[in-house]
């Protein structure tokens, strides 16, 4: 296989940007929420905070909640015909 040039972050100059009102200071509210297993949440990447960050493929796709590590949780998704699962910090999750 090809080795890949640069990082996980290559290419996502508009998609990881922000609007102008939500710039500034992190969320605590979304930093902190909770989920329980089975919850369907939402996958966007919040772009001020690096920790848990997933691949910018599965940016804008919903998951299922199946577990936590730490801090993050898992989130199980169907990628084409697979089930993958990511490890994902809450503020990049929504409901």
């Amino acid at each position: 296989m090809v080795t890949r040039t640069g990082t996980k972050q290559r290419k996502t100059r508009h998609k990881y940007t922000q609007t102008l009102r939500s710039k500034g200071k992190i969320p605590l509210s979304k930093y902190f929420q909770k989920f329980v297993n089975g919850d369907k949440v939402n996958l966007k990447v919040y772009a001020g905070v690096q920790k848990g960050r997933f691949f910018p493929r599965f940016h804008g796709m919903t998951g299922t909640v199946s577990g936590q590590k730490g801090s993050c949780y898992e989130v199980t998704i169907k990628d084409g015909g697979k089930t993958k699962r990511l490890f994902i910090h809450p503020i990049h999750l929504s409901k």
